[in-house]
């Protein structure tokens, strides 16, 4: 079985544009079945987003997306079907949220050495929730005509190398595993083929996230090529990990892909959604 399902989106919570009901009534009219909301490091849009999926009969699966440090190295790992007042859980995304302040104050710094005006400010004018993240700064570097858009300035200004660089201390891969399966829900890396890793570290990265009991692989994902997404489903399948499937919808005026708007699971991958930990742990209504 094949779902339409989308398990991977952000809201204003975090770095999207939609509010979480905006959201999920986005998702509802592209006729998507099974929907997650995975906020970076923060979960106070999940209750109001789960009203919103009751009112319209769109099964909501609770959901977050951490920043994890690895090898040096920042991964992003989404969590399904969590609890959001799991306390080990919130004391973590506590520190993540403090270094997300540090870092931004950081990374003003460098963009005001590169001739940007009171980039802080202006980052904060994008965030409408407590996260101060990357993508704020490029909204407003776009604003300021910089670049043309988000994906520009991040290649311009924000990666490795360039002015607005601030390295990650995120948490590490054990921690983080340790609070999505503490709260309740199972452990998917996000958007594989975007980290740029050799052949050698995507395994071994693969090996530490199986080692801790992580067991989804987001083979399709919106940020992927349909050859990504086939050479992606094939490692899971090496390493006996379920397939899941999201879009990374941040805004309808920069998208990856469209709510929704993803292939099916290759043939021969297993979905996530047929896992023993899905059904006991998320099922269906």
């Amino acid at each position: 079985m094949n779902l339409h399902c989308d398990l991977h989106s952000h809201s204003t919570v975090s770095d999207g544009t939609l509010t979480p009901t905006e959201l999920i009534l986005r998702a509802f009219e592209k006729d998507v079945e099974v929907f997650a909301l995975t906020d970076h490091d923060a979960t106070e849009g999940l209750k109001e987003a789960a009203v919103a999926a009751d009112k319209v009969g769109l099964h909501f699966i609770p959901g977050i997306e951490l920043s994890v440090t690895w090898s040096h190295q920042t991964i992003h790992i989404v969590g399904l079907g969590i609890n959001p007042d799991d306390e080990v859980l919130n004391k973590g995304l506590k520190k993540l949220r403090e270094f997300r302040n540090r870092r931004g104050e950081e990374i003003a710094q460098k963009l005001e050495k590169a001739g940007f005006d009171n980039p802080f400010e202006g980052a904060k004018k994008f965030a409408n929730g407590e996260i101060l993240s990357r993508t704020h700064f490029a909204r407003y570097i776009v604003e300021q005509g910089r670049a043309k858009d988000i994906r520009q300035v991040f290649k311009r200004f924000l990666v490795r190398g360039k002015p607005g660089f601030v390295a990650g201390k995120w948490a590490s891969l054990e921690d983080a595993l340790s609070w999505i399966q503490g709260a309740g829900g199972i452990a998917v890396i996000a958007h594989p083929a975007r980290y740029n890793l050799s052949a050698t570290r995507l395994r071994q990265l693969i090996s530490d996230f199986k080692e801790h009991g992580g067991i989804g692989f987001e083979a399709v994902s919106g940020s992927h090529s349909p050859d990504e997404e086939l050479r992606m489903a094939q490692l899971a399948n090496q390493f006996e990990l379920f397939v899941s499937k999201g879009s990374d919808f941040h805004s309808p005026e920069n998208i990856y892909r469209e709510l929704g708007a993803l292939q099916d699971i290759p043939a021969g991958s297993i979905p996530l959604w047929h896992s023993d930990a899905w059904k006991e742990r998320i099922g269906f209504k």
